[in-house]
């Protein structure tokens, strides 16, 4: 339940989110067009024009600042983004309420509840079923004070009652089809990532076993070609010579790098291997500190995500990695992706898709693409 409170499908599923944003752009335009029809079928209620196109502009404000938002460029989509949303379409609607007071016949033609509660649904994917529940909430209580005050003028003889819940339901229902999404695709989403993440861990469990029996393999290699060998000589001779001394010290060395490199090697080096292998792109890590254990789950999956997709024989010729630390005290990590392009390269509208993601799994990332290069710099806090 705590994860549910806390996430979006932003977090959970990124590349989902990304997938969405349109869905943003299109329900602020139905709610704008849908505001300025209800406005034109009730202009003779209309008293103050001026009121008229101010709730108009406001809407168009927070439809436009809402889109732009959401777009892969400008994530991840906060709370803080959420209420500045909500605050212009409920100054909308307060306008539109000072445009007709006196002249407000029928109250259900007001465009405030629909607009609302379309803008809170379209940004499901962005915020949290708590937020969006909130969001509803407290805007049906500012409408139903509008609603409240216009029935003074009300032509109907309805119960007030009736006439704010009648008011207040578009928006407080179109919030709980936007909470409802919100806790459903991010259980769904986090079932499914509990479900991977055991795979997951098998298959790291058997990758680990791989490691190990290469790392005796390489020790067995160097013992079978050069160590064996070296002793038989030494055993049969007479006498030990300065360079046999030397030679033993230079096998001791080989055979003791040979056990660490297998020992001491991380998630990034694997990958890099096996696209060595099975792309055959050079995939170059430069990471020795081994801050590539770092990252967090998720970060190391965007990492990994943008590894392997650069790691095309078509997007790429060459590519390098390296872990480097920033600040007074090291207390932030860098990660740097270069990759030198091959006839295919990305474009910046595939590349921004995976920087997007990236800032959602709190990674500060920026990228630049350059006829050498493709260059990617992600920021992270090390706790």
């Amino acid at each position: 339940m705590n994860g549910h409170l806390r996430l979006t499908q932003q977090e959970a599923d990124p590349i989902g989110a990304i997938a969405a944003a349109p869905i943003v752009t299109i329900g602020a335009s139905v709610a704008f067009v849908v505001a300025l029809g209800l406005t034109w079928a009730h202009w003779n209620e209309v008293g103050s024009p001026l009121a008229a196109v101010v709730a108009l502009l406001l809407l168009a404000a927070a439809g436009s600042v809402a889109a732009v938002w959401a777009l892969p460029a400008h994530a991840p989509f906060t709370n803080e983004r959420l209420w500045i949303v909500v605050t212009l379409a409920v100054g909308a609607a307060i306008a539109e309420y000072v445009s007709t007071i006196g002249n407000n016949r029928e109250v259900y033609d007001d465009f405030g509840p629909a607009v609302i509660g379309l803008l809170i649904l379209s940004l499901a994917p962005y915020i949290t079923w708590l937020s969006a529940s909130l969001a509803g909430v407290l805007s049906a209580v500012v409408l139903s004070i509008l609603a409240a005050g216009a029935t003074m003028y009300a032509s109907s003889e309805a119960p007030i009652g009736g006439i704010l819940i009648l008011n207040a339901a578009p928006v407080l229902a179109m919030s709980a089809a936007a909470a409802g999404y919100s806790y459903r695709i991010v259980s769904d989403t986090l079932a499914w990532q509990r479900a991977a993440n055991r795979v997951a861990l098998q298959r790291d469990a058997e990758l680990r076993a791989g490691i190990a029996r290469t790392v005796q393999q390489s020790g067995v290699s160097v013992l079978g070609r050069e160590v064996l060998p070296f002793l038989a000589g030494v055993m049969t001779a007479e006498r030990i010579s300065v360079s046999d001394a030397g030679r033993a010290r230079e096998l001791a060395e080989a055979l003791r790098r040979a056990l660490r490199a297998g020992l001491e090697s991380t998630w990034i080096d694997d990958l890099a291997a096996n696209i060595r292998v099975a792309r055959g792109i050079d995939t170059i890590v430069d990471d020795p500190t081994g801050a590539a254990d770092d990252l967090g789950a998720d970060q190391r999956s965007a990492v990994t995500a943008l590894i392997s997709w650069l790691g095309d024989a078509a997007r790429s010729q060459l590519i390098r990695v390296a872990f480097t630390n920033e600040g007074d005290e090291g207390e932030r990590g860098v990660v740097t992706i270069v990759s030198a392009p091959g006839s295919a390269p990305p474009n910046r509208r595939e590349l921004d898709r995976f920087v997007a993601v990236a800032r959602a799994v709190a990674l500060r990332a920026d990228a630049s693409l350059t006829r050498e290069n493709v260059t990617v710099e992600l920021r992270y806090d090390i706790e």
